[in-house]
């Protein structure tokens, strides 16, 4: 079964918690702190893997966490870090955001590597807490949670060419004799319900990848029919061969699919209406298929290269395949010259770039809302702290509240209503809100 799109819950691993310990040895009875740090979590890390070409392991398991690290041990011992955890996806794999729809991976070639979530960096054990005022604290981090977050994934096709078309054109049978591929073909819409792929080669031994992706129809670009599944595969296409039956067999208008294909591409991208076209009149083997073509030559003018075809009888292919593979290698050519320029222009931009650091009134560490008699304290960092604090000890504690007395949260807590014995909720912590609950007031 053919799987081109997915959606999984991926979570890195969380750091391991930092340790509250002191030396006890037999002639240091009185040791200093020897805590040691968490290890940190594992990553979760795409790699793409050739001989994969579906997404189809994702249907059975969409829930990958990666594993978290040690924790900190006595003596100074730190945790281990945890092994990243390593999936294998297809080439031309997506990746995004499902919430936000950010993107954060294209992945393409053999071997290529992209961290979707972050493992949490273990937490400090309390010998990184000493100091001259407190040489012997009681103070260890937990672990950083690991980040989380759904993703969607999408699998485009790595072809050099596409075949277009309305169903029934002929495009599974001109890729069953160009290249060793067997796609179904029969007389019926829709025989091609997935992409197929095949190598093509020529004479004079050079080759392409051709994909024969599902037949189009109108309302494509909205997702009628087979849609999107087709048109996602089109994006990465260099060239596209427009396969059209110039001898209406169905009673079509080989003019109007054209327009009305082209304009289904127009409408789902628009750079797809200027990617280099090749168009193959097919099925000039029937009757009325030259009588057509001259009419068809008329209305469309000199604008795209026709090359009449048939791909039964295998008349007019190879014209048809060295024009593709001069086009491809055109196209090559003019990308390969435009990565040349980004990447000067990138370079230059690198040796301009200044650094500047942020002020602090520009950072919001935390925003405060009101649901009935709860006040909920909302913020990355200001949450973060909440799930790093130890608060089985005293010193952490103290160290939690002189920090967020730093940040403001009292003085803004009041400027919002806060009054004694409110409850104030961070995270999943809730606790009364009283006078100097976080020391002194300077």
């Amino acid at each position: 079964m053919f799987v081109d799109k997915v959606k999984v819950f991926v979570k890195g691993g969380d750091g391991g918690n930092g340790m509250v310990a002191f030396r006890r040895e037999k002639y240091v009875p009185n040791g200093g702190p020897a805590g040691g740090d968490g290890g940190r979590g594992g990553n979760v890390i795409f790699v793409v893997e050739e001989g994969l070409r579906t997404l189809m392991d994702f249907r059975y398991q969409k829930h990958f966490k990666a594993q978290r690290g040690e924790h900190g041990r006595s003596k100074a011992q730190h945790g281990a870090g945890a092994d990243d955890m390593i999936i294998k996806v297809p080439p031309g794999t997506t990746v995004r955001d499902a919430e936000t729809g950010e993107f954060i991976a294209d992945l393409t070639e053999q071997g290529q590597q992209g961290i979707i979530v972050k493992g949490g960096r273990g937490g400090r054990g309390n010998m990184r807490f000493a100091n001259p005022v407190n040489p012997a604290p009681q103070i260890a981090e937990n672990g950083e949670p690991g980040e989380e977050r759904w993703v969607t994934l999408e699998l485009k096709l790595l072809a050099d060419v596409g075949l277009v078309g309305y169903p029934s054109v002929g495009k599974s049978t001109f890729l069953s004799v160009v290249s060793a591929a067997k796609p179904k073909i029969a007389a019926y819409h829709f025989t091609t319900l997935v992409p197929n792929l095949g190598v093509v080669r020529v004479d004079d031994g050079r080759s392409f990848v051709l994909a024969d992706l599902p037949g189009l129809i109108e309302g494509a670009h909205e997702g009628v029919g087979l849609g999107h599944q087709f048109l996602r595969h089109v994006e990465r296409t260099k060239v596209i061969i427009h396969v059209i039956d110039m001898a209406g067999s169905e009673g079509r208008d080989p003019y109007q699919d054209y327009l009305q294909i082209n304009e289904e591409l127009r409408r789902y991208r628009p750079d797809l209406e200027h990617r280099p076209q090749v168009i193959a009149a097919n099925k000039m083997d029937l009757p009325e298929a030259e009588e057509n073509l001259e009419i068809f030559r008329e209305e469309l003018g000199d604008n795209v290269m026709i090359f009449p075809i048939s791909a039964v009888t295998r008349q007019g292919l190879q014209g048809l395949l060295y024009h593709v593979l001069d086009l491809l290698e055109q196209v090559e050519k003019e990308e390969a010259e435009q990565r040349s320029e980004l990447i000067a222009e990138e370079t230059a931009d690198e040796d301009r770039k200044v650094y500047r650091a942020k002020r602090e009134e520009e950072e919001v560490p935390f925003t405060i809302r009101r649901e009935n008699e709860v006040f909920i304290v909302e913020g990355a960092r200001i949450e973060k702290l909440i799930q790093m604090t130890n608060f089985q000890y005293q010193d952490s504690i103290m160290r939690f509240a002189d920090t967020i007395k730093k940040m403001g949260l009292e003085r803004a807590l009041r400027e919002k209503g806060a009054d004694e014995g409110d409850t104030v909720r961070i995270g999943e912590m809730e606790f009364d809100f009283t006078e100097n609950m976080y020391g002194d007031e300077d």
